[in-house]
């Protein structure tokens, strides 16, 4: 029975139905089936397969943001369910993610962080338009191990070198790495800047931050 609904959330998942992913999750709560057990059986291999799919060109972007939000609304059902029973998920490492100073652009920043929510890394989403001051802070006080810093704007992008170098100032640049990404970014902006890895998109992203993690 288990087994049977974890399959139908993962293809609804798949197949871009959000209505029917969380209904699946609330019937599979319903059966008794443990919260970690349809993050980790249902929620996340459908991820991976929407990634893949991305990847070879079958899905695009509106098949990513579609999945994703179904991915969060089923999230939503599944963390307070979670908290009470005193479980947590294994983390791959603390992200902290946002859009640079005078940037207002929400859409790929938050696909990112809710690919990597969904890939098991605890996610610590700013927002947009974040001040320099609150990347430095947020990273000295959480203890993450990767910061994400989105620039859509040509006269934004240089407050990603400002967050690295206002790192550098605080102490805090190694202990941490720093993926870039954003429309005008490029991998020779990445390296100019002195960040530690470029994404095109939410799916190299991931690749990336399991990469930059694994070499800490």
């Amino acid at each position: 029975m288990s087994t049977e609904l974890l399959a139908q959330i993962t293809a609804s998942l798949v197949a871009g139905d959000p209505d029917a992913m969380v209904e699946g999750t609330r019937q599979a709560l319903a059966a008794g089936v443990e919260p970690l057990a349809i993050i980790d059986g249902a929620l996340v291999p459908g991820m991976r397969i929407v990634g893949d799919k991305y990847s070879t060109g079958e899905y695009f972007l509106p098949n990513l943001i579609v999945s994703a939000s179904g991915m969060k609304q089923a999230m939503a059902l599944l963390e307070p369910e979670l908290k009470a029973r005193r479980q947590q998920l294994k983390s791959a490492g603390g992200v902290v993610i946002g859009t640079v100073r005078g940037d207002i652009h929400e859409i790929g920043k938050s696909l990112v962080a809710t690919m990597l929510s969904a890939n098991g890394f605890e996610v610590h989403d700013l927002g947009v338009d974040v001040p320099v001051e609150t990347f430095v802070e947020k990273v000295r006080h959480s203890g993450a191990v990767l910061v994400g810093l989105s620039a859509l704007l040509t006269t934004t992008m240089n407050g990603q070198r400002t967050v690295i170098e206002a790192l550098k100032q605080a102490g805090l640049r190694d202990q941490v790495r720093v993926m870039v990404g954003g429309a005008p970014v490029t991998q020779k902006w990445c390296d100019d800047i002195g960040a530690d890895g470029y994404a095109q998109d939410a799916v190299a992203a991931v690749d990336l931050a399991t990469r930059l993690v694994a070499a800490v």
